[in-house]
């Protein structure tokens, strides 16, 4: 059986999809996080909504097909006018993934991690489009392809954790174009990928927009996006639309008081100068780490991933590591704490303990070992994932405590939280809510707590503003800025951002497929890079 689709047949003006006066209020609130939204979508348009972390975009999008649970809905939802709010279960199952799509803000968290990548896209092929086993093997290779996975074949048979952030978000891309759909919702579709990546998945959903005519619901909190992809922008604010209008038209004349906010935050650089005479704190030399291959009969043994490397950090110094989703970067936070599982790591990660003498990670094990990682901790990328959804935030924050310091009293141990959470502004008032009741920026304000509550000298940051709307974002940039000058913090910042590596590194490292390209201070690496890839990167950020 053929699998080309057939262009839609309506007319270039036809509505595909139009919300009107739709409200949403979970159980147990009064309040609506959704309030009397009206808003229409045509055939091929590129409508992007935008607006603050909490704002109601990604709970607006998921009401479209009803995904969440508990939740009281108002108004109407018409697909080709028949109103989805109407629908049977059944009915809506069809139209799920195949009419309306939609990509996940986080993968790790929508991905079965039971499943490997290609059987999670092959279930959508046979589901909805009728493929025999052979050939949705094919398509999903295909698919992969599509998004930039260059060894998709390989990648068929990993499992959600072997891949990196952004690989993970080419998979649920894939996954949501496997239906073929009328209308996508990509919500934040870009957010785990680099600059140069970012405008190859862009410009893939182009093309495929334009192939089938399909129309896309475009949820993002960049807007140097929004103004190279959209046609038309509606802007959110506590769950209303606020403004919408043209692309250009908001650009170059937004009407709104919050729009113009929005606009005028632009990270800006915060870092404080380093001390002249500030001492290293971690020394890395040589750290290098490889993955078992998968076993078959013509292949075996190990694949180097993150080659051999050195850097020194400073007190009070940010070094920034860059690059492609899948160059190492991650592999490197994870190698430095000794925390992969998975394969060999070699080299020395020397760090400064609490007595100031300098310790050799990889000489430490059991005890020896938690009690250096007291020293330096992460905050991962995805704190939604990184969150237990089973623990209050008082026992997510405290858990440090409990590892590490299991003799300190019940009653200090909460009041160090509250201080804790104080730090990175928030209240006692949270202690007993669980994290599912947070926006984005705020679940990662308690990761950072968490950390914090255990006073580090080294703290990694793995993409933390990757998910967070402008005016957020740089929120969590001064806290972090302010953080490290209080307390002499160093931070070893992995970013896709260039703008926030501006903001907040002194030093940079660029990485690509597990290499250094280029490294030093940050005016030198930015004002003059030496590699191409580099250049790349700068002219891909623009």
């Amino acid at each position: 059986m053929s699998h080309v689709s057939t262009p839609l047949t309506v007319s270039k003006d036809a509505t595909l999809l139009a919300i009107k006066n739709l409200s949403v209020c979970f159980s147990g609130q009064e309040c609506a996080v959704v309030r009397d939204v009206s808003l229409s979508l045509r055939v091929g348009e590129k409508l992007a909504l935008v607006g603050e972390s909490g704002s109601g975009k990604s709970v607006l999008a998921r009401s479209i097909l009803q995904l969440d649970a508990d939740v009281r809905l108002s108004g109407e939802v018409l697909l080709r006018g028949h109103d989805l709010l109407q629908l049977p279960l059944a009915d809506l199952r069809a139209i799920r993934g195949r009419k309306i799509a939609m990509i996940f803000q986080e993968p790790m968290t929508a991905l079965n991690p039971l499943q490997t990548v290609g059987q999670q896209i092959v279930e959508v092929l046979e589901l909805h489009m009728g493929y025999s086993p052979r050939a949705s093997k094919n398509k999903a290779c295909e698919l992969l392809l599509s998004t930039g996975i260059s060894d998709a074949a390989d990648k068929l048979s990993a499992f959600p954790h072997q891949l990196s952030g952004g690989q993970r978000q080419r998979v649920m891309i894939a996954m949501a174009l496997a239906g073929e759909p009328e209308i996508l919702i990509a919500d934040e579709p870009t957010t785990a990928l680099d600059v140069t990546v970012q405008a190859q998945i862009l410009d893939l959903l182009t093309q495929l927009q334009v192939k089938y005519r399909m129309a896309l619901l475009f949820i993002t909190h960049d807007l140097n996006l929004v103004r190279r992809f959209a046609d038309n922008v509606a802007v959110m604010q506590k769950g209303e639309v606020v403004e919408l209008a043209p692309v250009e038209t908001l650009f170059a004349s937004p009407k709104h008081p919050y729009t113009k906010a929005l606009l005028a935050a632009r990270p800006q650089r915060i870092a404080a100068p380093l001390a002249q005479s500030a001492e290293i704190t971690l020394q890395v030399e040589q750290l290098a780490h490889a993955y078992p291959k998968a076993k078959s009969w013509f292949r075996s043994g190990l694949e180097t991933v993150l080659e051999p490397l050195d850097f020194s950090l400073k007190i009070g110094e940010t070094l920034a590591v860059v690059g492609e989703s899948g160059s190492g970067k991650t592999t490197l936070a994870l190698a430095l704490l000794r925390l992969l599982a998975e394969g060999r790591s070699e080299g020395r990660v020397l760090l400064v303990g609490k007595n100031s003498t300098l310790q050799t990670l990889e000489e430490l094990k059991g005890r020896a070992l938690r009690q250096a990682r007291q020293s330096i901790q992460i905050v991962f990328q995805d704190p939604f994932a990184a969150l237990s959804p089973r623990q209050t935030i008082f026992d997510i924050v405290g858990e440090g405590l409990l590892v590490h310091q299991s003799d300190v009293p019940v009653a200090e141990r909460r009041a160090r939280v509250i201080l804790a959470l104080q730090e990175v502004g928030l209240s006692d008032e949270i202690l007993e809510r669980y994290p599912h009741e947070f926006s984005g920026g705020q679940r990662q304000r308690i990761a950072i707590a968490r950390v914090l509550i255990m006073q580090p000298k080294v703290i990694v940051l793995d993409e933390p503003t990757s998910a967070l709307d402008a005016t957020v974002q740089q929120q969590v940039l001064q806290l972090l800025a302010q953080l490290q000058l209080k307390f002499g913090l160093s931070y070893i910042l992995i970013s896709h951002d260039l703008a926030v590596v501006r903001a907040l590194a002194h030093q940079v490292m660029v990485l690509r497929r597990g290499r250094v390209m280029e490294s030093g201070q940050l005016d030198q690496v930015f004002g003059a890079p030496q590699h191409d890839y580099t250049k790349q990167l700068l002219v891909a950020s623009v």
